[in-house]
């Protein structure tokens, strides 16, 4: 079996990922594999540029090729804000909770029609040195006034995905999985380690 590091230290992510990249042979290592293994200072200002900085940090430490994902929710409105920001949108300590606080604060008083938002996910994938790849994934809605659910999680609960009456945050993870943003970028990738032999 092939291992693959996941850079990150998002317990809710390692679940998402783990029953995406399930039936493939691989190994699935974690950051709790390696211990010691520093977290990743995401100050890069695109979401491609703090995914290859995780996926290459994580390789040159511990030689495992290594994936990495980052998502920013894009509200058209907010001028795509949060954006690359969007974990740490309601600034230092931010919680999810309190950036999903913030974003509806921020539309208060906008009409449902002009509420359009999307999930973009980029996955960077480091297999050695001097090689790496990134591939996304996105899925549009629309955001809504107050937050629906508890699966899930980040925006998830304020997130309508186009064509559903469900935000994700009312979804369990099977259904989130067959459309999310994060399962179309990860459907990319596996395609790209088909391409390789994995």
């Amino acid at each position: 079996m092939n291992r693959l590091l996941l850079a990150t230290h998002n317990a809710d992510k390692v679940k998402e990922v783990r029953a995406l990249l399930a039936g493939m042979s691989i190994t699935l290592l974690t950051p709790a594999d390696f211990p010691g293994l520093a977290e990743t200072v995401e100050d890069a200002d695109t979401l491609e540029g703090n995914a290859l900085k995780k996926a290459r940090e994580a390789f040159a430490a511990t030689g495992v090729p290594a994936v990495a994902d980052d998502t920013g929710l894009e509200v058209h409105y907010l001028n795509k804000a949060p954006g690359v920001l969007s974990s740490r949108y309601s600034g230092p300590g931010a919680t999810y909770a309190g950036n999903c606080r913030k974003l509806l604060d921020n539309l208060r008083g906008v009409p449902q029609r002009r509420r359009a938002a999307r999930f973009r996910s980029v996955v960077a994938f480091v297999p050695a040195q001097d090689e790496e790849y990134t591939v996304e994934g996105i899925c549009r809605g629309t955001i809504i006034e107050s937050p629906r659910g508890t699966e899930g999680f980040g925006y998830d609960p304020v997130f309508l995905p186009d064509g559903f009456r469900e935000t994700f945050g009312e979804m369990d993870l099977v259904q989130k999985n067959t459309l999310s943003h994060r399962a179309r970028a990860f459907a990319a990738f596996k395609e790209l380690l088909r391409s390789r032999g994995w």
